[in-house]
């Protein structure tokens, strides 16, 4: 895939850790230019220098992707500073805030769905603008297994999840004529995420509980999230749209 991406121009947010900065830097190491966008200025630079570091181009954009105005801005930053933006993957998200629907406050479920969900709209609606007249591209959001089935009772996570994969869907099958391809990824649990230690700290017993729930028997790897996304961004994807794509040793196959 190296060959393609040669030239190619990915956004990448999220991309201060986790799932995003495994991204970046498989992005980077098949030949992309790369543009770093996260809250986080010291880790997201990080990023960067790691992408320099082995031979790549990388640039750091401070957004808060749930702002309308820091998402327009961050499309328009790329686009000056690359001359163009042919793939993105939108990974920005945070953890469930609550156990039940019945404890969920409308101040948990308002932040979960910002955060996972309205940012995801936005960044797609200014990567599609600046797709749709000039010539295409492929975009990946991150959803998870929670927007494929319901685990649990954590509402407002498992809703701003369907929501991405729903909204995957709809702007899949609205662009496909376009040039545009839109997919989405849906992990389980990755080990070494800020997320799912965050979730391991509140809930000891959770890690135990997915690993005997995942066929492979054990947690994934962000890299392993990150091949599924560079292959659904790559021509090697050239009839694939519209798919939300489990990376979850087998759970939602179980």
């Amino acid at each position: 895939m190296k060959g393609y991406f040669e030239g190619k121009v990915t956004l990448v947010t999220g991309a201060a850790a986790g799932l995003g900065r495994a991204s970046a830097l498989a992005f980077a190491r098949e030949g992309a230019s790369v543009v770093v966008a996260d809250i986080d200025v010291k880790n997201g630079q990080d990023t960067v220098k790691m992408i320099e570091k082995a031979g790549g181009k990388a640039t750091f954009v401070k957004t808060d992707v749930t702002k309308r105005a820091e998402v327009e801005a961050l499309i328009k930053k790329t686009v000056e500073t690359y001359g163009r933006l042919d793939c993105a993957h939108n990974n920005v998200g945070i953890e469930p805030q609550a156990n039940s629907i019945l404890e969920c406050t409308e101040e948990q479920w308002n932040q979960v769905l910002n955060s996972d969900l309205t940012s995801v709209w936005l960044c797609m609606k200014y990567e599609i603008t600046y797709m749709v007249s000039h010539g295409g591209g492929a975009i990946v959001n991150t959803s998870s297994i929670a927007g494929l089935v319901g685990p649990e009772d954590v509402c407002e996570y498992i809703g701003a999840k369907h929501g991405v994969s729903g909204i995957t869907k709809a702007a899949a099958v609205g662009f496909a004529k376009r040039g545009i391809r839109i997919n989405a990824v849906c992990p389980a649990g990755m080990r070494g995420t800020a997320m799912y230690k965050r979730v391991i700290a509140r809930d000891p017993g959770f890690a135990p509980k997915m690993i005997a729930d995942v066929p492979m028997g054990r947690d994934g790897e962000p890299e392993e999230v990150a091949e599924a996304v560079i292959w659904l961004c790559s021509p090697a994807a050239s009839y694939v749209t519209g798919i939300c794509m489990p990376v979850d040793g087998g759970f939602t196959a179980k």
